[in-house]
């Protein structure tokens, strides 16, 4: 009768076993910290929603939050009266809307019996490509005007290579807008959001804007991935160090 084999335990089977435990720990830690980068996405985009469905401010409300918690007014839907600055009105340029380039029409509104002004972001033109330098026609009302929006950050920064930039005040088209520059060039005390007007499409200004989205699609998926991986390492750990070392020897000798 065969006696059974002995399995030397060595020192590289517990260099390879610490090294199998500390690669599924890190994949596991990973997945689990995409896991609550969903979650914290996903309790942002519901806090976002819930603030979007409360009923718009007016005026005076928008004011006061402006005045004492400009935070708490993001995402929230306003219904502004003032009138329209349209000297200083940009055209923020390489803006897509539709799979479309063109334009981001920004005009500041003085607010009715307020100092206050805020920049809105009226809407989309196309460009014309074979007169990079023309301006589309946009027709800024003149008067008292009331328009309804939501409230956002200031219009989003694109890349820009250093050096590119023009003169501030050079030129109404422009990549960005700084609005601390913005401020300087104008003389106007801007608030530190912005209105993305929501109004019905009218005078060629297409208000397509971007609807909130969680955005945890990638997380999941990399979370996946990690506890995948974390499977993996554990799967060929217990194949090579484990099967292959005490259950196939003692089957041989059998």
């Amino acid at each position: 009768m065969t006696a059974p084999r002995r399995v030397r335990l060595d020192f590289r089977f517990w260099l390879v076993t610490v090294a199998a435990m500390a690669a599924m720990a890190a994949t596991a830690a990973l997945g689990r910290w995409q896991l609550d980068r969903a979650a914290q996405k996903e309790a942002l985009h519901s806090a976002i929603v819930t603030r979007m469905q409360l009923p718009p401010l007016e005026v005076r409300a928008f004011e006061r939050l402006l005045a004492f918690a400009p935070g708490d007014l993001l995402h929230r839907r306003v219904v502004l009266r003032g009138q329209w600055l349209a000297g200083n009105t940009v055209f923020l340029d390489n803006r897509q809307m539709q799979g479309r380039q063109g334009f981001t029409v920004v005009t500041p509104l003085q607010i009715e019996g307020s100092a206050a002004t805020i920049l809105v972001q009226r809407g989309w033109v196309p460009r014309n490509f074979q007169d990079r330098t023309a301006l589309p026609p946009v027709v800024t009302p003149g008067g008292l005007v009331e328009l309804h929006g939501r409230v956002a950050a200031p219009p989003a920064r694109l890349l820009e290579l250093e050096g590119s930039r023009s003169a501030e005040g050079s030129s109404r088209i422009r990549q960005n807008l700084d609005l601390e520059a913005f401020r300087a060039e104008t003389g106007l005390p801007l608030a530190d959001v912005s209105v993305l007007q929501t109004d019905a499409e009218s005078g060629g200004l297409l208000r397509q804007w971007p609807q909130a989205r969680a955005g945890v699609e990638k997380n999941y998926g990399y979370a996946f991935q990690w506890f995948g991986l974390c499977s993996l390492i554990a799967i060929l750990y217990v194949w090579f160090q484990l099967v292959r070392r005490f259950i196939r020897p003692r089957s041989a000798s059998s």
